[in-house]
Formats: C-alpha cells, sequence, structure tokens
C-alpha cells in the first residue's frame, strides 16, 4: 500500500497506465489443457472449480513450471469474476476464429 501512495502522491496523470491485454495463448492453453494430477485428473483446467483452485492456493500455492501459471491464471479469472474470458476463447476454438 506504501508504494501506491507515493505513487498517488505524485500525481502521475492515469492515462499514462496502457491496458492490460490477455495472452491469447495462454487462454488456450488453458482451454485445451487437462488436469494432471488431483481429485481433478483429466478435467480441462479451464473447468476446475474455483473452491479447489482457492484450496490448492491457500496450500502453498501452485506448482511450479508451466501447470503452475495456467492454474495461477484460472485462479485469478475466477476469483475476479472474469469466467466470460474463458467462454469466449472456448467459443472461438469451436468456431475455428482462433
Amino acid at each position: 500500500m506504501k508504494n501506491v501512495s507515493y505513487l498517488l502522491s505524485k500525481n502521475l496523470p492515469l492515462r499514462s497506465m496502457e491496458p492490460v491485454q490477455p495472452d491469447s495463448k495462454i487462454l488456450i492453453e488453458i482451454v485445451q489443457t487437462k488436469m494432471p494430477f488431483g481429485k481433478y485428473k483429466g478435467t480441462m483446467i479451464c473447468d476446475l472449480p474455483v473452491y479447489y483452485l482457492e484450496w490448492m492456493h491457500s496450500k502453498g500455492g501452485f506448482p511450479p513450471g508451466k501447470m503452475g501459471m495456467l492454474l495461477s491464471t484460472v485462479y485469478e479469472i475466477k476469483i475476479n469474476g472474469l469466467n466470460r474470458i474463458l467462454n469466449m476463447v472456448k467459443e472461438a476454438l469451436k468456431r475455428g476464429q482462433l
């Protein structure tokens, strides 16, 4: 919080901040990759229930490497109510648009 207060005190224009764009390659991997271990082995990562992702996060975090990055990305998407992004990627893949 201290860093945010410092930045705000500098009166920097908000227009200097660039909007974040999701990496479509990562999102495609999330909807095409199956969970390789655990209770939900074989389930598409995008279809993992949020409570399971929360449980993994609370038990020390996600595994290292690419799988951990995919899981943490899905976790962030779901806890922030952005499931629509994953649904849009699924639909675009079905229609051959990605």
